[in-house]
C-alpha cells in the first residue's frame, strides 16, 4: 500500500450530554488515522461539545467491504 492511498477508518467512542451516554460509530475516509480522527471531532463537537468530553474507544482501518457506510462504499469502488 502506497502512503498516499485513501483509507477507511471505523471510529468508536462516547460522550455524555443532559447526563446521558451516547454512543457513536463513524466511518471516515482519510490518508492517516489522525486526518480521520479530527474530522470525526470536528462533527461531534459541532453539536455543543468540547472535545475533552468525547471519549474516543478504537479506532480500527476498515476494508471498503467492511464499510457499512453506503457513500463510502460506493467511493471505495475502483
Amino acid at each position: 500500500m502506497s502512503e498516499s492511498e485513501i483509507k477507511i477508518f471505523r471510529i468508536t467512542g462516547h460522550y455524555f450530554k443532559n447526563n446521558k451516554r451516547y454512543l457513536f460509530r463513524k466511518e471516515k475516509r482519510a490518508l492517516k488515522k489522525e486526518d480521520a480522527l479530527e474530522k470525526v471531532l470536528s462533527q461531534i463537537s459541532s453539536i455543543g461539545l468540547f472535545r475533552r468530553q468525547i471519549t474516543i474507544d478504537e479506532i480500527k482501518e476498515i476494508s471498503p467491504e467492511e464499510a457499512e457506510d453506503y457513500l463510502i462504499k460506493e467511493l471505495s469502488k475502483k
